[in-house]
């Protein structure tokens, strides 16, 4: 689902806590934006589903992974491939 925010809305209250249509644009945002680290990430990299990494010493082939399960056995580390 993609958000979008309204500008004739706040996007934070009276005390500055980010309402709710911003805080899903934010984090909709933030999973837009790759991860980047050397190696593989399967087993070392927490994300959530559908995050994508790109691996700075890969060669092709190797080089982009999609996070593609939530967690296996509890672990936020795993469920990594490479596309």
């Amino acid at each position: 689902m993609s958000y979008k925010l309204n500008a004739a809305q706040p996007i934070v209250d009276a005390n500055g806590t980010m309402e709710q249509p911003f805080r899903q644009f934010t984090q909709e945002a933030a999973l837009s934006i790759p991860i980047t680290g050397a190696g593989s990430p399967e087993g070392v990299v927490e994300a959530v589903q559908f995050s994508l990494y790109l691996d700075t010493t890969g060669s092709a082939g190797s080089i982009q992974y999609r996070k593609m399960q939530p967690e296996i056995g509890g672990d936020r580390s795993k469920g990594w491939i490479a596309v």
